[in-house]
């Protein structure tokens, strides 16, 4: 094997070097970022350093002989195995990547950016995020703490969020509409709300539901009604909810449970809106999965946008450790969050959230670090 050591200034101009010289069979034997002493932690000089080899191919002939029954699975066996090898080496590849980008700051901040892409913030806000602290720092002659950074990051992103809705309902609209695809966790996150309404507020429910296409969540609802003393009322189309909305004119809070679709149809939101009358005096919520993709999470908001929503409701928080979706959705569309929930006890497992509570969530055990 011919073997040889690259230095540069990134990874990218390193790899450069080793493809001019080897193509891309070339192998990567070793990579290693050296950095040379700066003033007060700052200002260091980083290279990287790249061991690369290559293999010359031994030409030969082999005559073309049919597989049997022994040789394809060992074929099998190898290509489970080459396909291993691929997800592990771009497991590598990524972590160089990243050990590449995080080249350009100090090592202090390294911990805070690794912890917000984990946490799934986009690349463009961690990248605004380090910029800002290291300019900071830069400014101060001097490194920041990692409590210093946090503090730093709950400054920028309050700002960010500033003039976004937060909080629950505000008890000046009759009709409280929560919306959101199935599996969301949608009709237990209403009962926990209007369990509040009534224990709390002292006010008086009632339920709707044009989800008749399960009975489970029907009868699902109908034991939370039962278990809270509220009238329910079941409606198949527009006629239906004027009357559920006539018969229910004495109660204080009137909450609308709409049916768990696959709402990255369009057909079925235009139902929604042939049903419900969203001239009413509404607050409408959207309610989605912190367990979903978040690409599948902007493709309903999308389907959505048509409807006067106000804020979101992010459920099952307690089933994953990854938060930057939350931020990442409230800053591209503009709406703000309600609510979050974290478990299924009703009312318990429900948190008003505000602009602290959700960046405490972001930067979890940072700030006692």
């Amino acid at each position: 094997m011919n073997m040889k050591k690259y230095t540069a200034d990134t990874m990218v101009n390193a790899m450069k070097k080793v493809r001019a010289d080897f193509g891309d069979d070339a192998i990567i034997l070793s990579s290693n970022v050296v950095q040379s002493k700066g003033i007060f932690g700052l200002f260091k000089k980083k290279t990287v350093e790249v061991v690369a080899g290559y293999d010359a191919p031994k030409k030969s002939y082999e005559p073309k002989i049919e597989p049997t029954i022994q040789q394809s699975n060992q074929l099998d066996d190898t290509t489970k195995q080459l396909k291993q090898e691929m997800s592990e080496m771009k497991k590598m590849l990524k972590n160089m990547q990243l050990s590449t980008e995080l080249s350009q700051y100090p090592d202090e901040m390294h911990q805070l950016l690794h912890h917000l892409k984990r946490q799934g913030i986009s690349e463009q806000l961690v990248g605004e995020l380090g910029t800002t602290i290291f300019n900071q720092m830069k400014d101060e002659k001097q490194d920041l703490t990692i409590e210093e950074q946090c503090r730093h990051v709950q400054q920028i992103l309050t700002e960010k969020v500033e003039g976004l809705p937060f909080g629950g309902i505000t008890f000046q609209k009759k009709y409280i509409h929560v919306l959101g695809p199935t599996g969301v966790g949608k009709t237990t996150t209403i009962a926990k709300i209007a369990a509040r309404a009534l224990l709390e507020k002292k006010k008086k429910i009632g339920f709707i539901t044009t989800d008749t296409y399960r009975i489970a969540a029907i009868e699902q609802l109908r034991t939370y009604a039962n278990l809270l003393q509220a009238p329910v009322e079941v409606v198949y189309n527009q006629a239906d909810f004027k009357k559920a909305v006539e018969k229910f004119s004495y109660l204080d809070l009137v909450f609308i449970d709409t049916a768990g679709r696959n709402y990255k149809e369009a057909e079925f939101v235009e139902d929604l809106q042939h049903i419900v009358d969203f001239s009413l005096d509404m607050e409408t919520f959207l309610v989605l999965s912190m367990t979903s993709k978040e690409e599948d999470m902007e493709m309903i908001i999308e389907q959505f946008k048509a409807l006067p929503i106000e804020k979101f409701i992010f459920t099952k928080m307690d089933e994953t450790n990854s938060m930057g979706t939350l931020f990442n959705l409230m800053l591209k569309y503009g709406y703000g969050t309600a609510y979050f929930t974290n478990g299924q006890e009703v009312p318990e497992d429900l948190e008003e959230a505000t602009p602290e509570n959700v960046i405490q969530l972001l930067l979890g055990d940072l700030t006692n670090a």
